[in-house]
């Protein structure tokens, strides 16, 4: 992982509302959750859960897939496990510093 995809993950990660959606996605399995359902459970506008969710999938942490009239999301864990991976290599002295 790179130096800007992990200030990236970090970033997105760094929000309340979008850690939680995070954790809900990973929970939630690949079938995912919609964007309303996660609304609904957050107490978060539409439009403001569509921001994060754009967020969210910008950093490769969620993914979408449509089925019929609705979108699902799904957390992408592999941008989790690349970021530790990195910041295993910080923490060691290891990092390239890109």
């Amino acid at each position: 992982m790179e130096k800007t995809s992990a200030m990236s993950v970090m970033s997105a990660l760094a929000q309340p509302t979008r850690l939680a959606v995070f954790s809900m996605l990973a929970a939630s399995g690949p079938e995912g959750l919609t964007a309303g359902e996660l609304a609904e459970r957050t107490g978060t506008p539409g439009n403001t859960m569509s921001a994060h969710l754009l967020i969210l999938s910008r950093a490769n942490l969620a993914s979408s897939r449509r089925a019929g009239r609705n979108i699902f999301y799904a957390a992408e864990p592999d941008a989790v496990r690349q970021l530790a991976k990195f910041l295993g290599q910080v923490a060691d002295g290891k990092s390239q510093h890109r």
